[in-house]
């Protein structure tokens, strides 16, 4: 028997007090705003007991009433060999693999494709039990369309430790990322807070409401029209170095979603952003001895480099 929907009635505080109905909906109940667009369009929302549309303004001290949608469905660890994916390091406690672009590192609702908890599944790794089903033993996650190392607990010891040097900060994570345009100054820090985009619910965006984000950079190699630059993270955002790199009027090279150059993406044959975690380095879970890892360019980063090499030569 079908159950009915779930019913949901909150005050407006007053804080809240003008905003519009899809964004006074977001702040409320942690939807995106084109989440909480969606179902005031379909009629699901109403206020003081009217329906409203998503950009009627709401009263402080007045009831918005939400018909919430149905929750998703439970998401399975399906073990498939990926292909491409390296493991670097195995150890009883974790394993730090060489993610190539278009593998996720877990299964989601949004996702059918290749994933790490996926290959190493299919290769015979057990990883730890901690953490959500489809994301046991994922301790951080990079881009389906960023490629680098990753590191993931095998033990629930190395679960626990390793979150919690994410949370210190204490995680040395640096990347490469091909950006158009000269970065002024060549090297300097971004802090500005990232949270989701106010229209697109795939994206994320620096807004006033975001969480703080902080990233460094440094210049490696100057091209003409790009730079190469060396990126360590303070934080770890999604989309965090994409959404800076973008808001500083620096997209990486091919990041279409963040406003790169098609022209320059296609001159250099690039697909997806020109964006590579190339080094890891934590302290062992296990002995808490510093251990760092590497990763060469993968084919495709490294043909573009080639390539505006050659054009500034």
């Amino acid at each position: 028997m079908n159950s009915l929907p779930e019913t949901r009635a909150l005050p407006v505080p007053e804080g809240l007090e003008g905003e519009r109905v899809d964004a006074a909906l977001a702040r409320m109940l942690g939807f995106s705003r084109t989440k909480a667009a969606e179902l005031a369009a379909a009629g699901k929302v109403r206020l003081d007991g009217a329906e409203v549309g998503k950009s009627e303004r709401v009263v402080g001290g007045a009831w918005l009433e939400v018909e919430m949608p149905p929750p998703a469905a439970p998401v399975r660890v399906v073990a498939e060999p990926v292909e491409g994916m390296r493991v670097v390091h195995d150890d009883p406690d974790l394993v730090v693999v060489d993610k190539p672009v278009g593998v996720a590192a877990h299964p989601s609702p949004g996702w059918s494709g290749p994933t790490v908890i996926g290959g190493l599944a299919a290769a015979g790794f057990r990883v730890a039990t901690s953490g959500a089903a489809e994301r046991q033993g994922i301790v951080h996650r990079l881009d389906v369309g960023t490629s680098g190392l990753m590191v993931v607990a095998k033990s629930e010891t190395a679960y626990s430790r390793l979150k919690q040097q994410f949370r210190e900060r204490t995680v040395d994570k640096r990347y490469h990322a091909l950006v158009q345009g000269h970065p002024d100054p060549l090297s300097g820090t971004i802090d500005a807070p990232v949270g989701r985009h106010p229209q697109h619910d795939y994206k994320w965006a620096v807004t006033a409401d975001g969480k703080p984000s902080v990233t460094h950079y440094d210049l490696i190699e100057a091209f003409r029209g790009a730079s190469l630059l060396d990126i360590k993270l303070e934080t770890g955002r999604t989309h965090q170095i994409r959404v800076h790199m973008s808001a500083h009027r620096h997209p990486c090279a091919g990041d279409l979603t963040y406003g790169a150059d098609p022209v320059l993406a296609r001159r250099l044959g690039l697909s997806r952003q020109w964006l590579h975690a190339v080094r890891l380095g934590f302290a062992h879970p296990a002995d808490e001895e510093w251990t760092e890892f590497t990763s060469p360019y993968p084919d495709d980063l490294d043909t573009a480099l080639g390539r505006l090499r050659a054009e500034s030569a």
